[in-house]
């Protein structure tokens, strides 16, 4: 495998895992509140039909990209609602959520299936960085979604990290019950993180249509990228910094079937390589399924567990 073909994985593999990070971090920003999101990828779907609709209707990418926004936070707000105000087991309710946006997006999507998209987000070189040798070509000649997408990864793991309001979610996510007696309004803190999560997947779900794929086609638009979404922040113990390493890890398994097709690997039939990434979140699972899944993964210590305030 020469250099050149090297190269253009490691950069496939950051265009293909900004998706991933996007709907990732939008997960981490509700579980560190306590608030488990399993239906990202019913979020993502609809993001993506929404930003596919507003594109066709507008020719704005802006217009695009806060429908997707706005469509994601919607279905968020439902698994808000269900979750932290009626109490509904969170997986469930997930799941739920899952199937509901998935049913939405095929309803919406029925009357475009098939079409190409009326605009693109299109590369954007950085100046002068984008010169440096190898690693210009690997990082900065993406679009700017990819480049806004590193901004967010820092801010989150900011605010998590030095902020106040950051650092009463996460004692939220730890202790919903000792928050609230320090006067922190524990509803209004996973709601507003478990919308933000919605936001953060429909952008995925509308960058994926705006950028990744060149029609619209419901089965195929994210492929379960949602779900490698929920393994991911778990592969990430819920730190935004590592999981940006490991959305380019998996965004590099998905595209090693093109890759390794490129080396000259034809003898391994296409079908085995476009199973990587899905083998990778099965193996990842299992591999950290062997630790203590509290003290050594890093997962909120109330995280899953409907906070009933008259029970503190």
């Amino acid at each position: 495998m020469n250099e050149a073909i090297l190269i253009l994985a490691a950069a496939a593999a950051v265009a293909s895992g900004t998706p991933l990070m996007l709907a990732a971090l939008g997960g981490l920003l509700s579980e560190r509140a306590g608030v488990i999101n399993i239906s990202i990828e019913g979020m993502m779907l609809m993001g993506a039909v929404s930003a596919f609709l507003a594109a066709q209707g507008t020719s704005s990418i802006a217009v695009a990209l806060v429908a997707g926004m706005l469509a994601g936070a919607a279905l968020a707000a439902v698994h808000a609602f269900l979750c932290v105000t009626m109490k509904a087991n969170q997986i469930v309710a997930g799941l739920a959520m899952v199937i509901f946006g998935s049913g939405v997006a095929t309803f919406l999507g029925k009357s475009v299936e098939g079409q190409a998209i009326a605009v693109r987000i299109t590369p954007c070189d950085l100046p002068f960085l984008s010169d440096i040798p190898v690693l210009g070509r690997i990082l900065f000649q993406h679009d700017p979604m990819v480049y806004a997408s590193w901004v967010l990864v820092v801010l989150v793991a900011v605010y998590f990290r030095y902020t106040k309001p950051g650092l009463t979610t996460r004692s939220v996510g730890e202790s919903p019950a000792t928050a609230d007696v320090m006067g922190v309004r524990v509803a209004a803190i996973q709601y507003c993180h478990t919308i933000a999560s919605g936001v953060l997947a429909g952008l995925a779900g509308a960058y994926l249509v705006l950028a990744r794929v060149p029609n619209w086609s419901q089965a195929a638009t994210t492929s379960g990228l949602g779900w490698i979404a929920v393994a991911l922040i778990v592969f990430s113990s819920w730190r935004p910094l590592r999981l940006l390493a490991g959305a380019y890890l998996f965004g590099l398994a998905l595209r090693a079937n093109f890759t390794l097709q490129a080396a000259g690997f034809g003898s391994i039939p296409a079908e085995v390589l476009s199973m990587l990434p899905y083998v990778l979140t099965i193996a990842v699972l299992i591999l950290l399924s062997a630790f203590d899944k509290s003290s050594r993964l890093g997962a909120p210590a109330a995280l899953g567990k409907p906070y009933f305030r008259n029970e503190r």
